[in-house]
């Protein structure tokens, strides 16, 4: 695996729901391709030129040198620190990258703040003996493991990730569900109920519409589409007592005709 030399790592992130943010790998070796949103930035701003090249990971050698650095004079600014939104901290099938992301949320921990994760991996039980205010989560838009192995091909299987998942939800630790993107039925037709069943013991779920798609965007149905199930996540939730996020731009108020 190449391994990468940085000269910062910890900064504040403008996603919706974020506040600072490590990214201590450059690109994914799950190949998602819905797109990939951060594959797309990274190929904007030059870092990468090809899909072969993004799914190479690289580790960045000096992240945790440059943590115990950086955090002593933000300390007071952090409510959380996120991992990772331009990559996954978890990678399926590398556990150098696992390694480093549980020394990572250590040294994090260690000035007093929190850490929030998400990955198409498998989250490891050693995370269970971590801080008990962490949150976990897993991404989870399907359980067919045919549209896995085509939209996210060296992702971790579906049930590999619930049962991770379920495992630091028995031992106590708050966990969450990204529902994101979400595909709509000319894609694959599924049943969403069934997936929100599956995931019933989680503390909150996000739900977010698929974007950057042309089946997406020529499925005339989809504002109304995003609108039901947004409404079935919000009921779901709200019966359950579960904390939940609606991705802006993913339920649109419907315009009377």
């Amino acid at each position: 695996m190449k391994r990468i030399i940085r000269k910062s790592l910890l900064y504040k992130t403008a996603v919706e729901y974020g506040d600072y943010t490590i990214n201590h790998v450059e690109g994914c070796s799950h190949g998602c391709l819905y797109p990939c949103y951060a594959m797309m930035m990274a190929k904007r701003f030059g870092k990468i030129k090809t899909y072969e090249e993004w799914i190479k990971p690289k580790l960045v050698n000096n992240a945790l040198e440059l943590l115990k650095a950086e955090l002593p004079g933000q300390r007071d600014k952090i409510k959380f620190v996120h991992m990772c939104f331009s990559t996954d901290p978890f990678m399926y099938g590398y556990k150098e990258i696992s390694d480093l992301t549980v020394e990572l949320i250590k040294t994090v921990n260690g000035f007093g703040i929190k850490c929030t994760a998400l990955s198409k991996g498998i989250l490891p039980k050693e995370l269970a003996t971590l801080s008990e205010n962490n949150e976990y989560g897993i991404t989870l838009v399907s359980l067919d493991e045919s549209f896995r192995q085509k939209w996210e091909p060296n992702s971790a299987p579906y049930t590999e990730r619930i049962k991770s998942l379920k495992y630091l939800h028995d031992n106590g630790i708050k966990t969450w569900v990204s529902i994101e993107p979400y595909p709509t039925p000319n894609i694959i037709e599924q049943d969403f109920d069934e997936i929100l069943k599956v995931i019933g013991f989680v503390d909150k779920i996000i739900f977010g519409r698929l974007n950057y798609n042309k089946l997406v965007s020529s499925y005339k149905n989809r504002i109304e589409y995003y609108n039901e199930l947004s409404d079935k996540v919000i009921a779901f939730c709200k019966k359950n007592k579960t904390e939940y996020h609606i991705k802006e731009g993913t339920k649109n108020e419907l315009i009377a005709v």
